[in-house]
């Protein structure tokens, strides 16, 4: 009989890195011939995460949308599990969760049953925009719940800051979750060993007793999402200037600019355009989800 399946839950707040973080665990399974199940809950209601991500994992990737995995669509989270889990066999399965998601919460779903029968230690990896907290930008509610409730932390994107700020930054991010180790990356990139290892029990924080009551007062902060239109051929100064006058939490989706196609990743004040995959849905190109807190 095959062993039980590692999981991994990776969480984080808006524009931290999730999305890079699993396209790397996908193009490491690949050159290694581990078979990855992964199930996307993205906010918003374009599927720019799918466009990105199923592409890598065109067999074994199902994206969730019209809720949150860790409250309203738990119930077809599991669902989802249990048939990619008989239709892929797996060796290692992973949700990424919104970037307004609780981890915790997500986790418990690898507890019920029939995915408990067959799920293994399920470890959540919360990814941190080292940008953000040394901007002390959006660092209360959501923030706090999702790297309090983390077993691996991953410090991303230092090359955005000053070196010299990393320890104080790593004492403000302890200070939520003592003892919890942190791993630095560069666009998320963490050696897929590190986040499923071979004890994961030596790395797991508290756990409340999956038939206790679990933690008390599930409760989510209030966001809001809108989608623009953006016709083809615009100047990406001039988007920058149109996209940081908005002053949202997060900026994503695809644009036709004068310099071609291109995926646009806004995180508070940074707005970057960057090369599409090489291939997209048509309905994505000139839309952007635009998230704000209600």
């Amino acid at each position: 009989m095959k062993g039980k399946v590692p999981a991994l839950v990776v969480s984080g707040f808006l524009g931290a890195g999730k999305t890079t973080l699993v396209r790397g665990l996908l193009q490491e399974a690949q050159a290694t011939g581990q078979r990855l199940a992964v199930v996307s809950n993205e906010f918003g209601e374009l599927g720019i995460d799918e466009a990105l991500l199923s592409s890598e994992n065109p067999g074994g990737y199902v994206e969730l949308e019209g809720g949150c995995v860790c409250c309203q669509l738990s119930n077809e989270l599991l669902t989802t599990l249990q048939d990619l889990y008989e239709r892929v066999q797996p060796d290692r399965v992973i949700v990424e969760t919104s970037g307004v998601a609780l981890p915790f919460d997500t986790l418990t779903t690898f507890w019920r049953e029939p995915v408990s029968v067959w799920a293994g230690e399920s470890l959540a990896v919360v990814v941190v925009n080292a940008e953000q907290v040394v901007e002390g930008r959006d660092l209360e509610g959501t923030f706090e719940q999702q790297v309090s409730s983390a077993d691996i932390l991953v410090l991303n994107k230092i090359d955005l800051i000053d070196h010299r700020d990393i320890p104080q930054l790593e004492a403000t991010i302890h200070e939520l979750a003592p003892g919890t180790p942190i791993v630095q990356s560069v666009n998320a990139g963490v050696d897929a060993e590190i986040l499923f290892p071979p004890n994961p029990q030596d790395i797991m924080k508290r756990r409340v007793d999956p038939h206790g009551c679990g933690p008390v007062g599930h409760v989510h902060e209030k966001f809001s999402s809108s989608v623009l239109s953006i016709d083809e051929g615009v100047e990406e100064n001039v988007l920058r200037e149109r996209f940081s006058a908005l002053a949202a939490l997060r900026v994503k989706g695809v644009v036709r600019t004068a310099s071609g196609l291109r995926v646009v990743q806004g995180v508070g004040l940074r707005i970057d355009f960057v090369d599409p995959p090489a291939t997209l849905p048509p309905h994505l190109i000139g839309q952007i989800v635009v998230i704000h807190r209600a």
